[in-house]
């Protein structure tokens, strides 16, 4: 049974729980970021609260009251809203244990249709460009390396800075797409566990951020995101990527899960920060969260990595099986130099082209052609935030080398394994292939294993074995690198071969 009256307190302000209903007052105080000294500014603030809120629940804020003093003055405003039962609250569901999954499909529903409904211009497009996430990311940065006594580390906050810039000054495409695409909205701001209620008729969304329209000015996937954290934090990780994937259904949004990663990881710093401060301000128990947070941060970033994977080694060697059947795993983008090669001389994938070694679409100039589209796809693909595999020979060192460049350009990560198998099991492959993509024969295969230039940076995977082994090394290799998240986004691959 819940307390028939209570009190709240927050930082900016004072909630009076007061039978069925709820009155929250606007404390007369200047904190940098929000200034409420004055009784005008309070009652802006407080019609803008209901306002604003009364998109996810128009049923709970029921207005603004004033309150006289005995002079019969207006001194003072307060924000009336239907109080809610405590029980219902998400995370309270969620600690008990409670199924909660069609209510996160409704909340989903419900934000995404909010966000469709948003409002466009270009000074909310502006808030979600890569340079502005850049500055909101430096920010936290200087506040946490600001403090008298540091909480969290200066190598976690190097790290998170480093992974965080490189990702940043790789996907401007990515970015100015979002905002091309409409996606930055008039959000929510601060979706938390703590603020949404699970009613029989549906999701109440409360406290939507009012005091700066320019932090509800975000990309969608942005906004949610924030929930996500929030879920993982309560030891929810499927729940919250359950969410993200109903959200991104609900808004037909085609965005990479490196971006889905990233924007959760912002948010955990966000969290980490606000720990901080707290900590500064005397509450011993905000530098362990503060940690918890860090690594939740890092662990997205790390996830949030775009690799580019080359899958190389003779005709025969395996690599295109082993290649799709990392696409398959990993919802990477797969692209073939075969395939390329054929679309480029206008010849169907399934199409014959053999010839002789070096001649026809295989001669040098048919090459050169190949690996420069090749690789131009996936520089355009790295710059969206989508992670490409790339299955060809990579016999040529000059290849490989412009494959580097491509990585460097884009801020990806270079991931190299070079195929083997023992000659007698190469040969069978190729002796019994039929109707693939590509098409060397055994002549071909032994000429292009004779010319394979040394491939020192390259991981060896032996695929003479079962095809699951050869799998499981080459996951091994891409993982080798970032730590393992507790939850992974899976999309079917672009261009599967």
């Amino acid at each position: 049974m819940r307390a028939w009256a209570q009190i709240k307190e927050t930082h900016i302000g004072v909630v009076v729980l007061l039978g069925d209903h709820a009155f929250k007052l606007k404390k007369p105080v200047n904190l940098g970021f929000v200034d409420f000294t004055t009784r005008q500014a309070r009652e802006r603030i407080c019609h803008e609260e209901v306002e604003l809120n009364r998109r996810l629940a128009p049923d709970v804020y029921e207005g603004v009251a004033d309150v006289l003093g005995t002079d019969g003055q207006v001194c003072e405003h307060l924000v009336v809203m239907r109080r809610m039962p405590e029980e219902r609250r998400l995370a309270t569901m969620i600690n008990s244990g409670q199924p909660v999954e069609e209510h996160l499909r409704q909340i989903a529903r419900t934000v995404a249709s909010m966000h469709g409904r948003s409002r466009h211009s270009p000074r909310i497009d502006q808030q979600g460009s890569g340079q502005a996430l850049r500055s909101r990311w430096s920010a936290s940065f200087d506040q946490v390396r600001a403090l008298p006594e540091p909480v969290l580390g200066p190598e976690v906050v190097g790290e998170i800075e480093r992974l965080t810039l490189r990702f940043l000054d790789g996907r401007g495409p990515l970015f100015a797409a979002r905002v091309d695409e409409g996606r930055i909205v008039d959000g929510h701001g601060d979706l938390l566990t703590e603020d949404i209620f699970c009613l029989d008729d549906g999701p109440r969304i409360l406290d939507c951020l009012e005091f700066d329209e320019r932090l509800r000015f975000v990309d969608g996937l942005d906004d949610v995101a924030f929930l996500a954290m929030d879920l993982e934090r309560l030891g929810a990780p499927r729940l919250a990527e359950v969410f993200l994937h109903q959200y991104t259904e609900f808004t037909g949004d085609p965005a990479p899960p490196s971006l889905w990663h990233h924007y959760v990881a912002y948010r955990a710093f966000v969290r980490a920060k606000v720990a901080c401060l707290r900590r500064e301000q005397g509450d011993s128990g905000a530098a362990g969260e503060a940690r918890r947070f860090a690594e939740l941060t890092l662990r997205h970033l790390r996830a949030g990595t775009i690799p580019l994977v080359l899958v190389g080694g003779a005709p025969g060697t395996g690599k295109s099986t082993l290649a799709a059947a990392l696409a398959d795993r990993l919802g990477y983008t797969l692209l073939n130099s075969d395939r390329v090669r054929k679309e480029l001389a206008g010849i169907s994938p399934d199409q014959s082209a053999a010839a002789p070694f070096g001649e026809g679409i295989y001669d040098h100039e048919h090459t050169e052609r190949a690996y420069d589209e090749l690789l131009s796809r996936a520089g355009k693909l790295l710059e969206r935030g989508e992670p490409v595999i790339l299955d060809a020979s990579w016999g040529d060192a000059g290849h490989r080398a412009a494959a580097e460049r491509v990585a460097q350009r884009t801020s990806s990560d270079l991931v190299a394994m070079h195929c083997t198998a023992l000659p007698q099991i190469a040969a069978e492959r190729l002796a019994r292939r039929t109707g693939a993509v590509s098409d060397a024969d055994q002549a071909i295969g032994a000429a292009v294993a004779a010319r394979m230039a040394p491939w020192p940076d390259a991981v060896e995977i032996d695929t003479s074995a079962s095809p699951q082994q050869a799998l499981e090394r080459a996951l091994t290799v891409i993982n080798a690198s970032p730590a393992p998240v507790s939850w992974r986004f899976r999309r079917p691959q672009m261009e599967p071969d």
